[in-house]
């Protein structure tokens, strides 16, 4: 097989792109990134349809493709009809983005069953529909896909007050080295991003105990910003990537790396 051009290890030109969660924050900043890449983008979003619209607009202002779909991705009718907006829109799909997922914290002992529910339906579950429903529609194109999926750092070290996160987080990575083997034949690829904590607007008032002990803890002294995951995804959609599949990719500034005591 011949290694693509330089200039081509990192272009999207002509390929479709769906990015779930991608009307704020980490999602619109993969959405983005992949159309500076050359991909028409499905800015999906679930509540936030004005920022899915923004993202959108911003993308065709700068000459690119998109449209905003919208869609509950833990329910397997729902996304179904999400792959058929996006053929529909753009006549294909080549790389799915799994970013939609919920944060809330509860203690264990308190934790009510439906909060557990719903972080492993918004989590885990969408992870599973989404590749699904995506890699049938690859498999029936028969040339092949990239799937990232955006899972975390605390699927990889547990976190206070997050036992439900943590453990859907967990499965995203190996979900992601499931599919990896069974969709392999069909040479579409599987792989994840875990990011640590990411900057969001309000983050610092919300969080400031939190946000202290990760810039006192950190190796690389600052919170990781939305295009730093979204740079991952890319590496992971692009031909860069052609031979890995299966594999977790740590965006956290080191922070894995910190000594634990």
């Amino acid at each position: 097989m011949k290694s693509p051009s330089f200039q081509r290890l990192l272009d999207l030109s002509g390929k479709i792109a769906l990015v779930t969660g991608a009307g704020r924050g980490i999602g619109a900043g993969i959405a983005t990134r992949l159309a500076e890449a050359g991909a028409a983008v499905g800015v999906h979003y679930r509540s936030s349809a004005e920022g899915a619209e923004r993202v959108a607009e911003e993308i065709r202002g700068g000459g690119g493709r998109a449209c905003a779909l919208s869609a509950d991705v833990t329910q397997e009718g729902q996304v179904k009809g999400l792959i058929e907006e996006m053929v529909a829109a753009f006549d294909r799909l080549d790389i799915l983005i799994n970013n939609a997922g919920t944060y809330p914290v509860s203690p264990l002992v308190a934790m009510p069953e439906d909060q557990w529910d719903e972080v492993m339906a918004a989590n885990l579950k969408s992870v599973h529909l989404c590749t699904q429903a995506a890699a049938r529609q690859m498999i029936e194109q028969a040339d092949g896909g990239s799937v990232v999926n955006v899972s975390s750092i605390e699927g990889q070290a547990p976190a206070d007050l997050h036992a439900h996160y943590t453990s859907a987080k967990a499965g995203v990575i190996m979900h992601t080295r499931a599919a990896a083997l069974e969709l392999g034949r069909h040479h579409i690829r599987v792989n994840s991003v875990a990011p640590g904590l990411i900057w969001a607007e309000g983050l610092e008032e919300a969080w400031p105990d939190g946000v202290r002990r990760w810039l006192n803890s950190v190796p690389l002294g600052r919170l990781g910003q939305p295009h730093d995951v979204a740079d991952a995804c890319l590496f992971f959609a692009a031909p860069a990537s052609r031979w890995i599949t299966g594999a977790t990719l740590t965006v956290d500034g080191g922070m894995l790396s910190s000594p634990i005591f």
